[in-house]
């Protein structure tokens, strides 16, 4: 006598058949992620490359001009003011946060210290100088910001005893040097032959176009946008100095 197989239900057959038919899709789908994984994998690393964008670098050029902001953006807005100038003292905080908030500038300073205001102006502006030449573009401009802070405006200078904290054997040598001062006095005749007359005032420079505006006193945010807009344009035919209309310029005096 023959052993009997053993008998499966017909359900369970039946369960088995659908099981085996909805294997077939996974199956599919599991090759054809395969398939997209090796695909990946085997691409040349250069093919994506001009989708990428370009990264832009935040280097600062080592030395004076001393520049906060893109230092490889379409605009460099440079700044004339006097250390002791109440107007630009107010207005440079203002300036900094546009500044920050446009990413296709560079903020540059120039110094032009005022008679009414020396010998103090000259004096802090030293400071900035040598607190820059030891420690660069970030040096140069906490100390403008401690000098704006801490001095009394106007040729009253900074307090009396009051001493600046980064203040080192390093910049106490150039402070005794009279290499800030020669700077100091070249941009200041500089300023005066570009036909400055006041602080602050601006000059924005249009690398691309190669455009420039002079720009009196503390420019608002919205005049400095659409002096952008006029440089940038194909047709402009903004002289190379030009001053903004007085409508324009902030409420503080000039």
């Amino acid at each position: 006598m023959k052993p009997k197989h053993p008998s499966i239900p017909m359900p369970v057959q039946a369960l088995r058949h659908r099981r085996s038919r909805k294997r077939w899709p996974w199956f599919l789908a599991a090759g054809l992620i395969a398939l997209l994984l090796i695909w990946l994998v085997s691409r040349t690393p250069s093919e994506p490359a001009s989708l990428a964008p370009s990264p832009v670098s935040m280097t600062q050029t080592p030395g004076s001009p001393w520049q906060m902001g893109n230092p490889e953006g379409r605009f460099t807005l440079t700044l004339y003011a006097d250390l002791e100038c109440p107007f630009c003292r107010a207005y440079f905080p203002q300036l900094k946060r546009w500044v920050g908030a446009n990413a296709d500038v560079a903020l540059q300073w120039h110094h032009q210290p005022l008679a009414a205001h020396e010998p103090a102006a000259s004096a802090e502006a030293r400071l900035a100088e040598c607190a820059a030449e030891t420690g660069g573009h970030a040096a140069f401009w906490q100390a403008i910001e401690w000098v704006y802070a801490h001095t009394r405006s106007d040729g009253l200078g900074l307090p009396e005893g009051l001493r600046y904290p980064g203040l080192n054997p390093a910049v106490e040598r150039c402070l005794a040097s009279e290499r800030p001062e020669a700077l100091i006095r070249a941009q200041a005749e500089e300023a005066t032959k570009g036909g400055v007359t006041a602080t602050p005032s601006l000059r924005l420079h249009d690398h691309q176009t190669g455009q420039a505006i002079l720009l009196q006193g503390p420019i608002e945010g919205d005049a400095l946008l659409s002096a952008m807009d006029m440089l940038a344009a194909e047709d402009s035919v903004a002289s190379p100095t030009t001053e903004m209309p007085a409508d324009v310029v902030g409420d503080m005096p000039r």
